[in-house]
């Protein structure tokens, strides 16, 4: 099968300084979302989450300039902290979005953890690729709150 039959994969990887469980939170978590989901510049003033097998969430995302929009799913396997996995669609959709599966897994590297990101899959290369500039930016968000000190730590 050719890759425009197929569709297009997302596939990214990044070690991140935490516990799998302290990152498995902060992807599961309202406060932990709000503190880095989106791209830089971004705010998300709505978090709307059933975590469980089969729960839905809504996110609604602020850019910088510009009407919210909003994304929403349906949780699909949930085994903390290592697994996460969830339908992603654009509430809004543009022409060429479509429904796409996200997997997360978080494998521990030592005092670290591996985030690996499969989503898809996308109707084009261009969509494939605004979801991986999402993710990256989106994930060094998610780095930079690692990287501060927790509540404890101050």
């Amino acid at each position: 099968m050719d890759a425009s039959a197929a569709g297009f994969t997302l596939e990214q990887e990044r070690v991140v300084q935490a516990t799998p469980e302290r990152v498995f939170a902060l992807l599961t978590d309202r406060a932990g979302l709000f503190a880095w989901w989106g791209p830089r510049g971004f705010s998300t003033p709505g978090i709307d989450i059933d975590l469980r097998v089969g729960g839905r969430y809504r996110f609604t995302m602020q850019p910088p300039e510009g009407d919210a929009f909003h994304l929403s799913g349906e949780y699909l396997d949930l085994r903390p902290p290592h697994t996460l996995s969830f339908t992603f669609r654009w509430d809004e959709p543009a022409p060429d979005d479509r429904e796409t599966i996200v997997v997360i897994s978080l494998d521990p590297v030592g005092g670290a953890t591996k985030v690996s990101l499969s989503q898809g899959p996308f109707a084009t290369r261009e969509r494939l690729e605004l979801h991986r500039n999402g993710w990256t930016e989106s994930f060094d968000k998610l780095d930079d709150v690692l990287r501060s000190p927790g509540p404890s730590e101050r």
